[in-house]
């Protein structure tokens, strides 16, 4: 029986020590557009005619589609097992949860800017019982008018505007945040999401992974500029 992988981070340790064979079982046309460094493409239908000469049986394989509910990569996993190959995992969540989390991407549409690649990843994070003093003082400190308020996790829970802190009179950064921002995955293209923001009025956007983590701060104005800026 194959295993099931849920855990990205897992697969990304796997990608980066060089310990599995990534296969991606989709039809080539959304292969090429982008798919998971390194990754291999074979089809379902070709697993019997090409996995024994692109694949090592003796290291381990990890397989995967295009999401949660795509059934090809357990489909292939199991077909790979009954091949002879003795280690096979299928990353359920498949492709959209790599991309939603910003992680590295091969393929044509790779060098295409999405919204995890021009998000300040360094943008301050905060809690909640974090006095407002301090919190303003370091946003003057880098300059910046946002920050995230986020939990132990760093799951975003809130925004912290600066001028709504100064005016909230000391207390915690909890007692002026902007609960329940609207957030996007770093797979957001930039075109589409800077028309939503004008149209809304928004001047800034967390970036978060399909758990809620935050990974970047995404405000209008540098996004208009990445939008306007010239290919090449």
């Amino acid at each position: 029986m194959s295993v099931r992988l849920f855990d990205r981070q897992e697969v990304f340790r796997l990608v980066e020590q060089d310990m599995a064979q990534l296969v991606e079982v989709l039809p080539s046309e959304p292969y090429e557009q982008a798919h998971l460094p390194g990754a291999l493409r074979i089809g379902l239908r070709e697993l019997d005619a090409r996995a024994r000469e692109r694949l090592d049986p003796g290291r381990p394989v990890v397989v995967y589609c295009a999401d949660a509910l795509c059934d090809l990569s357990p489909r292939a996993a199991a077909r790979l097992r009954q091949l002879g190959f003795g280690q096979v995992y299928d990353y359920a969540p498949g492709k959209a949860d790599w991309l939603a989390a910003g992680l590295p991407r091969e393929g044509w549409a790779a060098a295409t800017a999405l919204a995890g690649d021009v998000a300040d990843r360094d943008a301050l994070m905060c809690t909640v019982d974090q006095p407002l003093d301090d919190a303003v003082d370091t946003l003057d400190d880098i300059g910046h008018r946002y920050a995230v308020v986020v939990d132990g996790e760093e799951v975003v829970v809130g925004l912290l505007d600066r001028e709504d802190a100064r005016a909230g009179g000391g207390g915690a950064v909890g007692d002026v945040l902007r609960p329940g921002p609207t957030t996007v995955r770093a797979d957001a293209p930039l075109g589409p999401l800077l028309a939503r923001m004008v149209r809304s009025g928004t001047e800034v956007v967390p970036v978060t992974d399909p758990e809620g983590r935050f990974i970047g701060l995404l405000e209008r104005e540098p996004l208009e500029r990445a939008v306007e800026r010239p290919a090449g």
